[in-house]
């Protein structure tokens, strides 16, 4: 393997040098421009060049004001015949032009400086002006023109170019500035696979720019036109390089080789009412041939709301355990790791091993012995929180480690449960139930192997699904009387906590206080400004049928599991989000009793809050409610933008270009797989890219490769 100096180089190739200069050293951009430009991520030549225009401005060259037609956007050669000043305070300055075969066009400024107009504009001299004509009192006037300039000048463009703004910036200055910055771009080689830009018809990346920044028409401004295509494939492959070299390094760490016999396995399924689904099989497959190979596995278990990822857990955790081994399986909350041991612990019995639990709450002689046994082999697969990451937990031999809802974990959060393998760190398994739409997916954990639990498993009820006005309220109430007189339980979810004077949203403590009124002791509430041992109480209680009725804010959203519960009432639903409707939605139809959720809402709803609803009234395919959410909302509102994880591209698109997502991971995969040291031709064209594009990560992946 070639030196890790060869392989990168000690800092940026000087080629891109001025490219990440200060964006104050472009021509026409001052001090207080650049401040301003900083507060929107704009602070280099090369900033400025992936900042595409966003919009466009046709204007028409007319020769005579004669061919006007107004109201309209024009170019056109005036002389100035005539400076009328304000004759009263807040009037207009006048400057009244001819265009030299008897027609006359007024020029309007309001607050101007007269020396500045008289500059600007002199009597007699032939001058390009440019902007929006109207008719006043049936008089053609422009209102402060866009553009003057002398004769000689070249006209502003037929098309032009419009650019996102921040306050304290002018169109003309990021126009003016990116036509500077663009000539710093320099000719670079091409580092997308020949065949590829072939097929495609991409211009190379210095004439992509140069196209993308002077459209010629609004078709030149959608994301489908070949120069920012190629643009966005650059960032999206860029990515993807990342991705697949934190991969490569991941599975190049030595890895435990762990093979099971298959008894304890054989054992768990023979203790189940059915036999696993087509896609747990599948995906227990996937996982065994990972466990199975020298790399490291790290692959991404997605399934829906009740597509039994916790049979597919346990399954894999097994495979350690025949091997051996240990095996950990950590959830985001305390409530979600007990949740786990409770639905873990009669396949555990089944397959005869130890299975325990460890939290935050653990204290004194009980986590002490846990510890120990921990350490010592006793214990075969752990359940625990973020708790498991701390120093003094030790395992004797962990092979598999399971994360449930990755996204509530941080990169750093990973690398440190690695080290806990003793021998090699173990392989990861992280479990998701948010469906995420495939490009989302890929941009988000495109270093994951996936593997997608896409049916239910039997036994799983479909939901009746109502929309229903909350001016029913009353009739709700008594149906869900009857419903608990016949032994029934109820979700009643609130959006909030208390009531609060910017929102008319009703809160869950009033909504509890009602019910107690109506239902007594048979009502209890959650939510998360309560202490946690108040709430673990009050779901005890609703858990163990001591409550009917659970009111409750999206504390609920993920991971609560009460086969008994067949009614879900969610009040105000048009103020949720669609994936958290469906999380909310499918915490009933766990059991054997008909479900029903009703999606309680305040009329007049909006149009998005109407598609919504409607969605979800008509499917339960989680698939397919994330890809109409991501239409609806977006990818970074979709996960939560804070800790979406999800890199901030200037051009790309991943909601609308998945196919070239797709595209991106499989050519980045295929090119570390064929140029392992980034050695040709390619591969040194790559490494600048990585460089332009300041995927920082990649390069020190490279370094340390």
């Amino acid at each position: 393997m070639a030196e890790p100096d060869r392989i990168a180089p000690k800092g940026r190739p000087p080629v891109l040098f001025p490219l990440f200069a200060g964006i104050e050293t472009l021509p026409g951009i001052g001090p207080k421009a650049a401040e301003a430009l900083a507060g929107v991520n704009i602070t280099r030549p090369r900033d400025l060049i992936f900042t595409l225009p966003h919009a466009g401005i046709a204007r028409r060259a007319v020769a005579r004001v004669a061919d006007l037609r107004p109201p309209e956007i024009v170019t056109m050669t005036l002389s100035p015949s005539r400076h009328a000043a304000p004759t009263g305070k807040g009037r207009p300055y006048r400057v009244i032009c001819e265009d030299g075969q008897g027609g006359d066009l007024v020029l309007v400024f309001f607050h101007p400086r007269r020396d500045w107009l008289e500059r600007e504009l002199p009597i007699g001299q032939p001058r390009i002006v440019s902007g929006k004509v109207e008719l006043f009192d049936g008089i053609a006037q422009m209102v402060h023109p866009d553009h003057i300039l002398p004769e000689h000048a070249a006209p502003p463009s037929d098309y032009e170019p419009v650019y996102p703004l921040t306050a304290g910036v002018t169109q003309r200055q990021m126009g003016k500035g990116a036509e500077a910055a663009l000539t710093r771009a320099p000719e670079l080689a091409e580092w997308i696979d020949p065949d590829l830009l072939k097929r495609e018809g991409w211009p190379g990346w210095q004439a992509a720019l140069i196209q993308a920044h002077a459209p010629k028409s609004p078709a030149d401004l959608a994301v489908s036109s070949k120069p920012r295509e190629r643009l966005a494939y650059d960032e999206l492959f860029a990515h993807q390089m990342t991705l697949a070299l934190a991969r490569r390094q991941h599975r190049r760490g030595k890895g435990r080789q762990s093979r099971g016999d298959g008894g304890l396995r054989q054992r768990v399924l023979d203790s189940l009412p059915w036999p696993p689904t087509g896609a747990q099989r599948r995906a227990v497959a996937e996982i065994e041939a990972d466990l199975a190979a020298p790399e490291r596995m790290n692959r991404l278990l997605q399934g829906d709301v009740g597509a039994g990822k916790t049979l597919v857990a346990m399954l894999s955790l097994l495979i350690a355990v025949e091997a051996g081994g240990q095996g950990v399986l950590m959830a985001p909350t305390e409530i979600l790791a007990r949740q786990h041991l409770k639905a873990l612990m009669p396949l555990a019995q089944a397959a005869g091993i130890r299975i325990e639990a460890l939290t935050g709450r653990d204290k004194g002689d009980a986590r002490a012995n846990i510890l120990t046994d921990l350490a010592e082999g006793r214990i075969d697969i752990l359940v625990g929180t973020h708790a498991v990451f701390q120093d003094e937990v030790r395992f004797q031999d962990l092979r598999l480690a399971v994360i449930d809802e990755q996204h509530r974990f941080g990169v750093a959060q990973r690398v440190k449960l690695a080290a806990k393998g003793e021998a090699a760190p173990p392989d990861v398994l992280v479990m998701t139930a948010t469906p995420i739409p495939r490009s989302l997916a890929l941009s988000q954990y495109g270093d994951l192997d996936l593997s997608v639990l896409d049916g239910k498993p039997p036994g799983r009820k479909p939901i009746t699904t109502v929309m229903l006005d909350d001016r029913r309220m009353d009739e709700i109430v008594d149906r869900i009387g009857k419903a608990v007189a016949r032994g029934a339980r109820a979700y009643w979810v609130c959006p909030l906590v208390e009531e609060s004077e910017l929102s008319d949203l009703t809160a869950a403590e009033a909504r509890f206080s009602a019910l107690r009124a109506r239902f007594g002791e048979a009502v209890r509430m959650v939510h998360g400004q309560m202490p946690a041992e108040e709430r673990d109480a009050a779901m005890a209680d609703f858990v163990a049928g001591r409550a009917q009725i659970l009111v409750a804010t999206t504390v609920i959203e993920v991971g609560v599991d009460v086969p008994e519960a067949s009614i879900m009432v969610i009040e105000r639903a048009e103020s949720f989000g669609l994936a958290q409707l469906h999380q909310l939605r499918g915490r009933v139809g766990r059991g054997q009793a008909a479900s029903s959720c009703v999606l309680m809402y305040h009329a007049p709803l909006s149009e998005t809050g109407a598609k919504r609803l409607q969605t979800l009234r008509e499917t339960e395919d989680g698939f397919r409610i994330a890809e109409t959410d991501l239409e609806m909302r977006g990818a970074g509102d979709l996960i939560g933008t804070a800790q979406s994880g999800l890199p901030r591209f200037r051009i790309a698109d991943p909601e609308r270009q998945g196919g070239l997502m797709q595209t991106a991971q499989r050519d980045a995969r295929a090119f570390l797989e064929r140029d392992p040291e980034m050695s040709s031709e390619r591969g040194r064209a790559v490494r600048l890219l990585l460089w332009l594009l300041e995927q920082d990560q990649a390069i020190h992946l490279i370094k340390t490769g």
